[in-house]
């Protein structure tokens, strides 16, 4: 093995094909051709005089002194992160760019707003926001795509954990039953039993709101008639206030939005957790620490209108049959 100084970028693609898995994935990544990386990986094997890939099927397998690599490239990716903040941190103006990926109900409650006041209180600091599921932007967050995640957990549904991540809690949200308005419900309802017989609307299987969904059916002791899927909450709602299905719904949805649906209990009273998450390597770095705060004050006010019964969050909640906010 030689005494050279290794290359950091080479030893990243490296880092990326340990946490991804194939070439391909780690070539839409990084915007590099698989045939490029294949090179760039080939002259490091040369740098380090040893064996780093062994090929097995289609696929390529990380020999074991390539794992020492990742594992100590892995520290040194925490240790540039580090001072990346650390210099941010030296300057008198905060700056920088923060990714974000957040899921649709959180972007459309509290991302406006936070933006806003990024806008107002930190100009020269850019964000970037993708939508993205929070199982799988939790995971893109840890592998570096993202710097931050604003992600949701529900009731006996752990969300996701990954090493070196800090999360931290934004606010809480009930989950009602959604049923259309009198004019034009299928029937009667004034709780989840009486909804056992009438179409349903939720999210794709595999999601953690999917999951939860059928599994408070069931306690309630019916396999729910799932006949529309989809992971777009605002065609949910609108199928709900046309008449044609209920639906659970977390009460971010009617943040800033009036509906016609009807909002009854459900047993447990259950609640949905949003939080954040960033890697503990970059938690410090100003720009991400300033929306990480903006966020938490949004999220706040967003609360502080819902336990006040702001007349743009709901428009009917209704328990056991009785109308308790108008």
């Amino acid at each position: 093995m030689g005494r050279g100084v290794l290359d950091v970028r080479r030893l990243r693609l490296l880092h990326e094909l340990k946490i991804r898995g194939t070439l391909a994935e780690v070539a839409a990544a990084t915007n590099f051709s698989p045939s490029s990386i294949s090179q760039q990986l080939a002259i490091l094997e040369q740098e380090t005089g040893v064996e780093l890939l062994r090929k097995s099927g289609r696929r390529v397998l990380l020999t074991p002194q390539a794992e020492i690599l990742v594992t100590h490239t892995k520290r040194l990716l925490d240790i540039l992160e580090q001072a990346e903040a650390d210099l941010g941190a030296s300057l008198t103006t905060v700056t920088g760019v923060v990714r974000v990926a957040v899921f649709q109900s959180a972007a459309l409650a509290l991302m406006p707003d936070a933006l806003t006041r990024m806008r107002d209180l930190f100009p020269e600091v850019r964000i970037e926001m993708v939508q993205r599921e929070p199982e799988t932007a939790l995971r893109d967050t840890w592998a570096r795509d993202f710097d931050m995640v604003v992600a949701e957990q529900y009731p006996a549904h752990a969300a996701p954990e990954y090493p070196d991540l800090d999360r931290r809690t934004l606010t809480t949200d009930a989950i009602r039953l959604a049923c259309p308005p009198l004019s034009k419900q299928l029937r009667d309802v004034s709780g989840i039993a009486d909804a056992r017989d009438l179409p349903w609307v939720m999210e794709p299987p595999g999601t953690a709101s999917r999951h939860f969904a059928e599994q408070l059916c069931r306690q309630a002791g019916f396999e729910p008639d799932v006949r529309y899927q989809t992971a777009d909450l605002q065609a949910q709602v609108r199928l709900v206030e046309s008449g044609n299905a209920v639906a659970l719904m977390p009460d971010l949805m009617w943040a800033n939005n009036a509906t016609s649906c009807r909002l009854l209990e459900v047993p447990g009273r259950p609640r949905r957790t949003l939080f954040t998450s960033v890697r503990t390597s970059g938690a410090q770095h100003p720009a991400t620490h300033a929306f990480r705060g903006v966020l938490e004050e949004t999220a706040q006010t967003v609360a502080d209108h819902a336990q006040g019964g702001d007349s743009g969050l709901y428009v009917a909640l209704v328990h056991e049959g009785r109308d308790l906010l108008p």
